[in-house]
């Protein structure tokens, strides 16, 4: 057991990236607890699906838009003060919902306007994350490092979804208690960031602009087909078949007809089935067997969205979320994991936008799949989109195999530290 622990959790050693992780859970929970919530109030206040895309599409935007410029700003300021200066922002604006939903003035608007300001601000969370991984942990544990992250969120979306479900279900507390307990974690992961080092970027030789350092990052990512291929399949799923997390409310509402509180518990049981996947997949970020499960996963995913679809009632689809969510973290933990060990470290904060791009995708997505499902319906939408997904994987990898992507990959498995401008990637 104990070695089984120091492989699987070895990163969690350093006591830097130890307290990060742990301020990081309290802002992921708050997240996930938002995420249901936002659905909830959008079906309440419209009664349409496509609200709930409209709402995630606010989410969407900003980060389509300042995804590559958040990578840019990784790479170029120290992460530290991106991360505490996003986060308070995202902090302010979670307690003004709480304070418009208490005093009974928010709309429809207000929502999408507090979803597009958290969008902003995650597009230069998200990257720089990921980046000061690596300062704090180097290069040779980055995989694990990064793995223990999702495992962060997930293990977030087990608790988030069902505290929140719970709590929309009690008069005296509601949505916007939820709201102001969410804006208490988010103050919390700004204040575990203040022990932490600046996370300062590397020197550079020559000096240039922020427009060339995005150019730059395309034409590194360009050169490294195996990393195309990752951030490929990854925009595809993400986009296609992510957007299922939107629709919960409605699959909950107005398909099983289910109290509103079984928004948390099939939320969770997805999230349920993601931890467990993380923690397997955690103890393979070495092995060769990755290049393997990534894609399996991805396939898995896109059969068990549709699978959903076909639930006829809440105890199947509880059922069927298991495998949703466990299929949909081991692909995403696994993609993210493998890309950041294969770029260099300068170019980890440009590297993780492109590849995150997806997540913009997925917001954008979600208002038309919306319409679509108030037209065909639903369930048979969720079906379309896991058809999709599958196909889209699939498709990726004929393409990576036919260009001989996939040659090396077993090198890329087992990254060696290596110095790049003179260090290995500790702390600073």
């Amino acid at each position: 057991m104990t070695t089984w622990f120091r492989t699987t959790f070895f990163a969690l050693e350093n006591k830097q990236y130890r307290l990060m992780w742990t301020g990081t859970l309290f802002s992921f929970l708050g997240m996930q607890m938002q995420v249901i919530t936002r659905g909830y109030l959008a079906y309440a206040l419209t009664g349409r699906n496509s609200a709930l895309g409209a709402v995630t599409l606010a989410f969407g935007v900003p980060q389509l838009l300042l995804s590559l410029v958040g990578g840019v700003i990784a790479d170029r300021l120290p992460k530290r003060t991106v991360l505490w200066v996003s986060q308070s922002i995202i902090a302010v604006n979670s307690a003004w919902v709480a304070t418009m939903i208490a005093f009974d003035r928010l709309e429809f608007w207000q929502l999408i306007l507090a979803g597009f300001i958290q969008g902003a601000c995650f597009s230069f969370v998200g990257p720089a994350r990921q980046a000061f991984i690596g300062d704090l942990v180097g290069r040779e544990k980055i995989a694990n490092a990064v793995v223990l992250q999702q495992l962060s969120m997930n293990s977030s979306r087990v608790v988030g979804p069902s505290i929140a479900g719970a709590f929309l279900g009690i008069s005296f507390i509601g949505a916007a208690g939820v709201y102001y307990m969410t804006t208490l974690g988010f103050i919390i992961a700004c204040v575990s960031m203040i022990p932490l080092p600046r996370g300062n970027p590397r020197p550079r030789l020559t000096q240039t602009s922020p427009l060339a350092d995005i150019v730059d990052g395309l034409r590194y990512m360009k050169a490294r087909p195996q990393i195309a291929a990752l951030a490929m399949t990854s925009l595809l799923v993400l986009t296609i078949g992510f957007p299922y997390q939107s629709f919960l409310a409605s699959v909950v509402l107005g398909e099983y007809g289910a109290h509103k509180a079984a928004i948390g518990w099939l939320s969770s049981a997805g999230a349920v089935g993601g931890v467990i996947a993380t923690v397997w997949v955690a103890g393979m970020t070495n092995s060769r067997r990755v290049w393997i499960v990534h894609p399996l996963m991805g396939v898995i995913f896109g059969v068990t969205v549709a699978a959903l679809g076909l639930s006829p009632n809440l105890l199947s689809g509880l059922f069927v979320m298991l495998f949703v969510g466990a299929a949909g973290a081991a692909f995403q933990t696994l993609n993210t994991s493998l890309t950041m060990s294969l770029a260099d470290h300068e170019y980890h904060g440009r590297v993780q936008s492109l590849t995150s791009l997806g997540w913009s995708f997925f917001g954008i997505a979600a208002l038309p799949i919306g319409m679509v499902a108030d037209h065909i319906g639903l369930r048979e939408t969720l079906a379309l989109m896991g058809g999709l997904c599958v196909v889209s994987v699939l498709a990726v990898e004929v393409v990576a195999k036919s260009r001989n992507v996939a040659s090396d990959r077993h090198l890329a498995a087992m990254p060696v530290p290596r110095e790049v401008h003179g260090t290995t990637g500790g702390g600073r």
